[in-house]
């Protein structure tokens, strides 16, 4: 999972201080978003589990994983691929149907 933090704008500038005129608002993920059909996830733990076996894939910067809806919304700084995904997903106990 991401770790979000604040940082200090400079005095009358509408950039950061590290020059980005992103605003740098909690979440809002950048990157790629890709949505996923998970298999037999069923409460908070089942989220809990998926999330942090694909949030172990390099490149993931976010991930939110739904058990009512079966989804999962991963962002990353670049694609996935669907291989990475699916082995994230079986390691965690669960089944990849694909993407939503």
């Amino acid at each position: 999972m991401t770790a979000e933090t604040d940082t200090p704008r400079t005095a009358g500038s509408c950039c950061s201080s590290t020059g980005s005129c992103n605003d740098g608002a909690a979440g809002t993920p950048v990157g790629v978003t890709t949505v996923y059909e998970v298999k037999g996830m069923t409460c908070g733990h089942c989220e809990g589990a998926v999330s942090e076996e694909i949030s172990g894939i390099e490149g993931v910067t976010s991930v939110k994983a739904e058990a009512a809806t079966g989804r999962v919304t991963v962002t990353s700084a670049t694609p996935l691929t669907e291989d990475a995904v699916r082995s994230a997903v079986d390691e965690a106990g669960y089944e990849l149907v694909g993407r939503a």
